[in-house]
Order: structure tokens, then C-alpha cells, then sequence
């Protein structure tokens, strides 16, 4: 699905330059706020999860479950939203209470992984 590719993309994009950012222009007040690591696990796990949008689109070509696929992909963006991003946010901001949103985001990513597992196993091919 075009909408997956898209989202997929964009989130690639997003790693790239927030990665970028945090490691040159933020790495200083990351470091004295003690949140670098924070800020890192969250690039990590926003990379691996917009390449897996990206998958998404492509084996809604070649899974007969796109419903399944298709719930996957949203699983992953809104895990990409309140994973990565309450990690992100918390890491600038130093907001500790934003970390209660962070396993909401895990959730989802196992959600999407587990939709994945079963499109698979329903595949007849």
C-alpha cells in the first residue's frame, strides 16, 4: 500500500535528520541531562520500525491478509509516535512523566510484529 511506502519513507527521513541532530547540535545537553542513551534508543527503535513500514507496503503485495498487514503498519507508525517520540521529547525537555507513554509505544510494535506473524501464517502460498 502506497500510504505505508509513504509513511515508511518519511519516518526514514525523520531518523536520519533527528539521529543527525542529536548526535552534533543536542549531544551536550543530552549528555548533561544524562539522556543521550535515551535519545539514542529512541533513533534505533524509529529506524528499525520505518524500515518495517516500508516492508509493510511491500508484502501487501504478496500476503493474502492485508487486512492483517495493513493493521501491522498502523501498529508500527503509532508505536514510531509514542515510542520514539515520547522518548524523544522526554530527552529534550527532561519531562521523566512522559516516559509512562513509552511502553504504550512497545506495545504497539509488538502488536504489529505479532499481526505480521499471523498474515504469514495465514498465507496459503
Amino acid at each position: 500500500m502506497k500510504l505505508f511506502l509513504l509513511l515508511g519513507s518519511v519516518n526514514a527521513f525523520l531518523f536520519v535528520a533527528l539521529g543527525a541532530f542529536g548526535a552534533h547540535a543536542l549531544k551536550d545537553k543530552l549528555e548533561q541531562g544524562g539522556y543521550l542513551k535515551t535519545f539514542e534508543t529512541a533513533v534505533q527503535y524509529h529506524m528499525i520500525h520505518a524500515l518495517a513500514l516500508i516492508v509493510v507496503a511491500i508484502l501487501t503485495k504478496y500476503l493474502s491478509s492485508t487486512g492483517l498487514v495493513h493493521g501491522a503498519g498502523w501498529a508500527f507508525f503509532i508505536g514510531i509516535i509514542l515510542f520514539s517520540g515520547s522518548l524523544y521529547v522526554m530527552s529534550v525537555t527532561g519531562i521523566k512523566v512522559l516516559g509512562a507513554i513509552t511502553p504504550l509505544g512497545g506495545i504497539a510494535f509488538l502488536v504489529g510484529w505479532a499481526l505480521l506473524f499471523v498474515a504469514a501464517m495465514n498465507h496459503s502460498g
